[in-house]
């Protein structure tokens, strides 16, 4: 069926409910599927989508955390320490306040959320084999000139020792394009995260490798 912008905001701007919202993806194919993504391509519904999210309180911390999860990758890239550990004290107390890590595998929860936006522009891969032991996350990037980014995490350890296990094991070598799978025009970014049980604080550095 082949409907015309104009009706797409007509009904856009008579939606309220999360149901009507849904109905009208369906019926007026506002949904698409392209590249392995589901976009809403009406600007229209789009912002009404976001109205919704932010007003239902079921919604509305889902909303909170892809916005804070764009922060953290724009943090990140940045080297912007300060507010990539906001964000993680963040998401820590918010998803799990009463946690506290035992190892890598409950840390890497935490950094699942904290990048969820990351993978609109990255294929992430957990625990991925490198040239000499395992990366806890490869961010290869969807633009090849995008920077890749190389997380290493630590328990009651320092970051800087997750920082120098990136280093000293040549994890960027899967960057390389003759042992790695893709080839990136800009420098890896390597990033250690930590988190200190007794503090209850994380930490992290980043370094261009």
């Amino acid at each position: 069926m082949q409907v015309k912008i104009q009706e797409y905001a007509a009904a856009a701007m008579r939606l309220e409910t999360k149901s009507e919202i849904f109905s009208a993806m369906v019926v007026y194919g506002f949904l698409s599927y392209e590249d392995g993504k589901v976009r809403i391509p009406n600007k229209e519904l789009m912002n009404k989508f976001d109205d919704m999210i932010q007003k239902e309180e079921s919604l509305g911390y889902v909303y909170r955390l892809a916005k804070e999860s764009e922060r953290m990758l724009q943090a990140t890239l940045a080297e912007d320490t300060q507010v990539m550990e906001e964000i993680l004290e963040y998401a820590h107390n918010t998803e799990t306040p009463i946690l506290s890590y035992n190892n890598e595998t409950e840390l890497s929860a935490i950094i699942n959320l904290v990048y969820l936006s990351a993978r609109d522009k990255y294929r992430v891969e957990r625990e991925d084999k490198a040239d000499k032991g395992f990366v806890d996350y490869i961010f290869y990037p969807e633009n090849k000139k995008d920077p890749g980014i190389i997380l290493e995490l630590k328990v009651d350890h320092s970051p800087r020792e997750a920082l120098k296990q990136i280093v000293d094991k040549d994890y960027k070598l899967k960057f390389q394009g003759t042992i790695g799978e893709i080839k990136t025009d800009h420098k890896i970014l390597g990033v250690g995260i930590s988190y200190d049980k007794k503090t209850k604080k994380h930490s992290c550095v980043t370094q261009w490798l």
